[in-house]
């Protein structure tokens, strides 16, 4: 995996090996008090990144699910996506209409799918996605799945809790997880 940067100036830096690879397109959001990471192919918007997180979160996830893209700066490109993820994290807005890739496992691909399904300002329990795609004794599972959820909040795991109504794991921490469910709170109160 090679990094470039192609920051809307036009001035894009790469190396003759990096041409051949599929481009992996991305960018910073800075919105109110979010800072975070963002990616997207040609298919759609494919990765963002835990709160506050070293870019080096978004390298990594790219080397180890994406080996064979080329990482390339373009504000431009991620634009659309980011204003999106910036309406939702302002409250402006409750479901995305950006076209995603996500790449995964068929069971991840399912419990991705289920939290999808999830309304906003809802939470539900693993044991409830486990149910919801007909794999209840599958939870643990389904727990991994959300783990290796590359779509913080446009797959939002953070709506899934524990079944004693408790929060628990997040790629993104527990205070991440705490504020997104508190944003959607809020604004479905509003």
């Amino acid at each position: 995996m090679t990094m470039s940067n192609k920051n809307g100036s036009g001035n894009e830096l790469e190396d003759s090996s990096a041409e051949a690879s599929p481009k992996l397109y991305w960018s910073q959001l800075e919105s109110k008090d979010w800072r975070l990471y963002a990616a997207a192919s040609h298919e759609g918007l494919c990765f963002v990144g835990s709160e506050g997180a070293a870019l080096a979160e978004l390298k990594d996830w790219a080397k180890a699910r994406m080996p064979e893209s080329h990482l390339v700066r373009d504000d431009a490109f991620m634009k659309p996506y980011l204003e999106e993820l910036s309406q939702y994290l302002l409250g402006d807005r409750e479901t995305f209409e950006m076209a995603i890739h996500l790449k995964g496992t068929p069971f991840q691909e399912k419990v991705w799918a289920a939290l999808q399904a999830i309304p906003y300002g809802e939470t539900h329990t693993y044991s409830d996605i486990a149910e919801r795609i007909e794999r209840p004794s599958a939870v643990r599972a389904v727990g991994a799945a959300l783990g290796a959820n590359p779509l913080l909040i446009t797959v939002p795991c953070h709506r899934v809790i524990g079944k004693d109504g408790f929060l628990t794991g997040y790629r993104g921490g527990l205070e991440m997880k705490k504020k997104l469910l508190q944003l959607e709170k809020g604004a479905a109160r509003g």
